[in-house]
């Protein structure tokens, strides 16, 4: 248990990254609420109004923002130190409801909030070293081991089903399978975010990693994660949204990986923490 001066870069990076991220949010979704009132189609039915409302694109703008300083934060600290602290995005999004959207947060949800920032602060304080990387190829060798091919498999499996079976049917009226195609789709770009971000770490200290196709495979899964993801996020409700999205995105990632007690502890937390938080609205 060590906290080196590049997890202390990547903890603030993934700070600042909630914060802008959760901000994102708001401003996005009241350029939705704008869009639709002025089209009378909702982005949840199809329409596509909202992307020539202006205060949309200043939320993407501040989420592309919060994204790369995500995005930067895993190339310093270990996937398993950031991952975590994406949870103050929903503390900063369920506080900006409450003034911006009018959206009341209730004793539950102020009890969420405060078990979301104890479990986020269990991770910290506990975040492992993280062995160093000396070229993508060694991510590349991880990720291609016969168990996480078998699981990337089972999620682009899964995807591919609520997609093309439940999205058209019932996706409108059920949370879950726009939260879903989101989480599962998330977790893969987790260790493509992390080798894409680690190779230009490496690139810009003079190891160039641009001339490895695993890098620019690495990209291209980041790439189609990210406009998978940000097209059922604007169909579904918020907070009940980026909640679910939460939960079941890093209980994926938490079974992607096999770390210690404070681990679970940590896990118990956020999960216990964004439930309540849910019940809370």
């Amino acid at each position: 248990m060590g906290f080196s001066e590049d997890n202390l870069t990547g903890v603030i990076l993934a700070l600042l990254s909630s914060g802008f991220i959760g901000a994102s949010f708001i401003i996005k979704k009241k350029g939705l609420r704008r869009a639709a009132a002025a089209s009378g189609v909702r982005a949840g039915v199809g329409g596509y109004t909202y992307l020539l409302e202006p205060l949309w694109w200043i939320g993407m703008i501040i989420m592309i923002v919060g994204e790369a300083a995500n995005f930067i934060a895993y190339a310093f600290a270990p996937a398993v130190l950031v991952t975590p602290l994406g949870a103050l995005s929903i503390i900063v999004s369920a506080v900006l409801a409450h003034f911006i959207l009018k959206e009341r947060l209730h004793k539950l949800g102020v009890l969420g909030c405060v078990m979301c920032i104890a479990g986020s602060v269990i991770i910290v304080v506990h975040a492992p070293r993280e062995l160093p990387i000396t070229s993508v190829q060694e991510i590349w060798s991880m990720a291609t081991q016969p168990a996480f091919l078998l699981y990337m498999g089972s999620v682009i499996v899964l995807v591919f089903i609520l997609v093309i079976h439940f999205a058209p049917r019932c996706g409108h009226s059920n949370v879950l399978v726009f939260t879903g195609i989101c989480s599962l789709m998330g977790s893969l770009s987790v260790m493509s975010v992390k080798a894409l971000g680690t190779s230009l770490k490496l690139t810009f200290e003079g190891k160039n990693q641009l001339i490895f196709p695993e890098t620019w495979l690495f990209m291209l899964v980041v790439v189609t994660c990210v406009i998978i993801q940000m097209n059922y996020l604007n169909k579904s409700s918020l907070f009940a949204l980026e909640i679910l999205y939460f939960l079941i995105w890093y209980s994926l990632r938490r079974a992607e990986s096999n770390h210690g007690w404070y681990q679970d502890i940590n896990f118990v937390c956020l999960c216990a923490g964004n439930m309540v938080q849910l019940q809370g609205k």
